[in-house]
C-alpha cells in the first residue's frame, strides 16, 4: 500500500463514527463524581485546586470505562494515585527545564513500556503523562503541589466510591462477554446449517475466558450464572462441527441431513435464549419448537453412529447450559474449586515487570513505541516552550495521547485528535469570549463536556476529542489560565504534536508486515501441537476433558488471534509485503483454519477414559509434532515447508489403516491442509 493510500485509509478510520450502545447512566455517574469534586474544591480551596482535582476525577472516570475485567473501583483508585504521583514529581522538577525534561523522558518511556501489560495500562499511563503536563502548571509552591496531588487522588477516591454506592448494571461487562460467546455459538450453529464447514471466530470465547478470571474479592460476589456456562459453550463447539461435517457425519443431502439441520437450528435457538437470560439476569425462556426438535425420539431412528452420538451429546450439553444460565440468588462459592484467578494489583507487579523485560529487545514494537513516544514528547515540549504561543503543553499532550505501538492507530488518532480539537476548542473559545462565563459557570460547562465525552467515548475518538478539548478550555478558564491563547495557537500546537507523532513512526517504524511469516509460523506450531495432543489421546484415552488438550487449544486460539491482528495491522501499512502476498495470506489462513477444524473434529470424538486404545495413533501424533515443528521453522526461515514424516505415516496407513472410523480419514485431511499451506507459500515466493 502506498503512503498516500495509507494516509487516506487511516484518516477515514480516525474520523469514522461507530454506532455503539450508549450508557448514559454510567456517563452521568462519572459526571456526578466530577461535579462533586469540582464543587467541593471550589468552595473550600479555590479554582486552581479545583482544576487539579477535576483532572483527577476526570481521569479516574475514564479509567472505569476501559475494557478491563478488574473491579472498576480499583481502576479509579489506581488512576488517581498514579496521576497524583506524576503531578507532584512533575512540579518538583518543573522549575528546572533540564530536570523536568529528564523526568518527562523517563515517565513517557515507562508509559510506552506499559503497553506490554495490555491496552488498559498503556492508555492510563499515557493519559497520566498528558494530564501531568497541564496540572504541573497550576501549583505555586511545594506545599500547594502536595495539596494538588492529594486532591487529584481524592478525585479518584470519589469516583471509586460512586461506583460502589451507585452500581450500574453490576457485572454487566462479564455478562455481555459470556452472552456474546453463547450468541457466537448460536450464529455458528445457524451457519453450519447452510455451510457444514463454516469457520468459527474464537475471539468471543477468548474474551469470555478473560472475563471469567476473578480476584478473591470478586469471587465472593459473582453471580452463580456466570460460573460454568463458558466451559459448556466451548465443549459445544466441536460437537456442533462434528454433527454438521459430512466428512465424519451424515451425507450432504437426504433425510439425515435434514434432521441435522433441524438440530442445529434448535441448538441456535436454545443458545440464544441462554445468552439473553445471562445478559439481562432473567430466567431462560426456551422456544417450544426448539425443545420439541431436541427431544423428539426420531433422532435414534434417523441418525446412526458418530452422528447419533454427537446429537445426544449436544442435547445433554444444551441442557447443562440452560440449567447453568438460570439466575440464582446464591453467588459462585466454588471459587476455590477451579475458578480462574486474577492477581491483585500488588501481585500483578512482578508479572508486569517480566512482560516489560521480555519487550526489551531491538525488534520489539513496544520498545520502539516507548522510544518514539519519549523522544516525540520531549521534542514537542521543547518546541512548545520555544514557540511564542504560550501554554506549549498542548503539543506534547497531543503527541502522547495519539501515539500507539502500531501505525494505523497512531495516524488515525492523530487525524481524529486534530479534527476534534479544532471543533472543540473553537466552540469552547467562542463561548468563553462571547458569554464570559464566571468561575462556577465555567465549572458547570466543563462537567457538561465531561458527560458528553463519557457518553460518546466508544463511538469514535474524534467525537470524544471535541468534548475533551472543550473540557480543558472551560476548566483552565475556571482557574483563570489559558484565556489569552487563541484558537489558532491551540490548534497549531495540537497539529504540531500530531505531525511529530506521525513523523516519528515514519522515521522509526515497527512494521507488522515483515513479521507476518513469524506470526504464521507461531500459529502453525501451536495448531500442530494441538492436533498432536488430540491424536495422542486416542492412543492413551483420558476422556474429552483432558487438560493437556484444553491447554493446547488455548495456545492455538491465542496464536490464531495474534496472526489475525497482525494481518489487520499490516493491511494498512505503507510497505511492500516481504514474502507474503495478499493472496498467500488468505490461502495460508484458510489452510491452517482447516487444519484446526479437522483437529477439532478429532477432539469431538475423543474416546472416554478407559476405552480401548488405538496404538497406531501414537505414531501419527509423533509425526504431526515433528512435521509441524519443522515446518514452522522452515516458514520462519522463508523456506518451503515439507511434511515428509506425516506423509510417510499416512502412506503406511493406506495399506493397514487403524481400527477407528475417523483417524485414517482425519490424518489424510490434516496432510492435505498442510500441503495447501505449502502451495500458498510457494506461489507467494515465486510471485516475488
Amino acid at each position: 500500500m502506498s503512503w498516500l493510500r495509507a494516509l487516506k485509509e487511516t484518516a477515514r478510520s480516525g474520523l469514522t463514527m461507530e454506532r455503539r450502545r450508549l450508557e448514559p447512566a454510567v456517563a452521568a455517574r462519572g459526571a456526578l463524581g466530577l461535579a462533586l469534586v469540582v464543587g467541593f474544591s471550589l468552595a473550600l480551596f479555590g479554582p486552581a485546586v479545583a482544576a487539579s482535582s477535576a483532572f483527577g476525577a476526570f481521569q479516574a472516570a475514564i479509567a472505569t470505562f476501559q475494557r478491563s475485567w478488574r473491579p472498576r473501583p480499583t481502576l479509579a483508585l489506581a488512576s488517581g494515585a498514579s496521576l497524583a504521583v506524576s503531578t507532584f514529581l512533575g512540579y518538583l522538577t518543573g522549575a528546572h527545564t533540564a530536570l523536568f525534561l529528564a523526568l518527562l523522558l523517563l515517565w513517557t518511556f515507562l508509559s510506552g513500556l506499559a503497553w506490554a501489560a495490555g491496552p488498559t495500562a498503556g492508555i492510563l499511563a499515557s493519559s497520566n503523562v498528558a494530564i501531568m503536563l497541564v496540572t504541573v502548571t497550576l501549583p505555586t509552591s511545594v506545599a500547594t503541589a502536595a495539596g494538588h496531588a492529594a486532591m487529584i487522588f481524592a478525585g479518584g477516591v470519589v469516583q471509586a466510591a460512586l461506583v460502589v454506592l451507585l452500581p450500574v448494571r453490576r457485572w454487566g461487562a462479564q455478562r455481555d462477554a459470556l452472552a456474546d460467546a453463547l450468541a457466537a455459538e448460536a450464529d455458528y450453529a445457524r451457519r453450519l446449517r447452510h455451510d457444514p464447514v463454516a469457520p468459527f471466530d474464537p475471539v468471543p470465547l477468548m474474551t469470555a475466558r478473560n472475563a471469567a478470571a476473578v480476584t478473591p474479592r470478586q469471587a465472593r460476589t459473582r453471580p452463580a450464572e456466570l460460573h460454568g456456562a463458558r466451559g459448556l459453550a466451548e465443549r459445544i463447539r466441536p460437537v456442533l462441527a462434528s454433527l454438521a461435517d459430512p466428512a465424519v457425519g451424515v451425507p450432504e443431502e437426504g433425510p439425515e441431513r435434514a434432521r441435522v439441520r433441524e438440530l442445529l437450528g434448535a441448538a441456535a435457538e436454545v443458545l440464544d435464549a441462554a445468552a439473553h437470560a445471562i445478559r439481562h439476569g432473567e430466567p431462560v425462556v426456551l422456544p417450544a419448537p426448539a425443545l420439541a426438535a431436541l427431544r423428539t425420539p426420531d433422532t435414534g431412528a434417523i441418525l446412526r453412529g458418530p452422528s447419533r452420538r454427537a446429537a445426544l451429546r449436544l442435547a445433554a450439553l444444551l441442557g447443562d447450559v440452560v440449567e447453568t444460565a438460570e439466575p440464582r440468588t446464591e453467588t459462585s462459592e466454588p471459587y476455590a474449586q477451579g475458578a480462574r484467578t486474577r492477581p491483585t494489583l500488588v501481585r500483578l507487579a512482578p508479572l508486569v515487570l517480566a512482560k516489560v523485560r521480555a519487550e526489551l529487545r531491538p525488534d520489539s514494537p513496544v520498545l520502539r513505541h516507548a522510544v518514539r513516544v519519549s523522544a516525540v514528547t520531549a521534542a514537542g515540549y521543547l518546541l512548545g516552550t520555544w514557540l511564542p504561543f504560550g501554554h506549549g503543553y498542548w503539543a506534547p499532550m497531543a503527541s502522547v495521547m495519539v501515539m500507539r505501538p502500531d501505525f494505523s492507530q497512531t495516524y488515525a488518532r492523530s487525524v481524529a485528535r486534530f479534527g476534534g480539537t479544532l471543533v472543540g476548542v473553537a466552540l469552547a473559545t467562542a463561548v468563553v469570549q462571547s458569554a464570559h462565563p464566571g468561575m462556577y459557570l465555567s465549572a458547570a460547562l466543563a462537567v457538561v463536556c465531561a458527560f458528553g465525552m463519557y457518553l460518546l467515548m466508544r463511538t469514535g475518538y474524534a467525537a470524544g476529542q471535541v468534548f475533551v478539548s472543550a473540557y480543558v478550555v472551560f476548566l483552565l478558564g475556571m482557574a483563570g489560565a489559558g484565556l489569552t491563547q487563541t484558537v489558532r495557537e491551540r490548534v497549531l500546537l495540537t497539529l504540531l504534536g500530531g505531525v511529530l507523532a506521525m513523523l516519528s513512526y515514519a522515521v522509526y517504524p515497527a512494521w507488522e508486515t515483515p513479521r507476518l511469516r513469524g506470526r504464521l509460523a507461531d500459529w502453525l506450531a501451536a495448531v500442530g501441537a494441538y492436533a498432536a495432543v488430540v491424536v495422542a489421546r486416542y492412543a492413551d484415552p483420558a476422556g474429552p476433558a483432558s487438560p493437556d488438550v484444553r491447554e493446547a487449544l488455548l495456545r492455538t486460539r491465542a496464536a490464531r488471534v495474534a496472526w489475525q491482528e497482525a494481518v489487520a495491522r499490516a493491511a494498512h501499512e505503507p510497505v511492500r509485503h516481504r514474502g507474503l502476498s495478499h493472496a498467500a495470506v488468505e490461502q495460508a489462513e484458510h489452510a491452517l483454519a482447516e487444519f484446526g477444524r479437522v483437529a477439532m473434529l478429532l477432539e469431538a470424538h475423543l474416546p472416554e477414559r478407559g476405552a480401548p486404545p488405538v496404538p497406531a495413533a501414537a505414531a501419527l501424533a509423533e509425526s504431526l509434532h515433528r512435521s509441524t515443528e519443522r515446518g514452522a521453522k522452515q516458514v520462519r526461515e522463508r523456506r518451503e515447508p515439507h511434511w515428509d514424516d506425516l506423509r510417510e505415516t499416512v502412506t503406511a496407513w493406506s495399506v493397514e489403516p487403524p481400527d477407528h472410523f475417523l483417524l485414517d480419514k482425519g490424518a489424510v485431511l490434516l496432510l492435505e491442509t498442510l500441503e495447501e499451506l505449502t502451495t500458498a507459500l510457494t506461489e507467494s515466493k515465486r510471485g516475488h
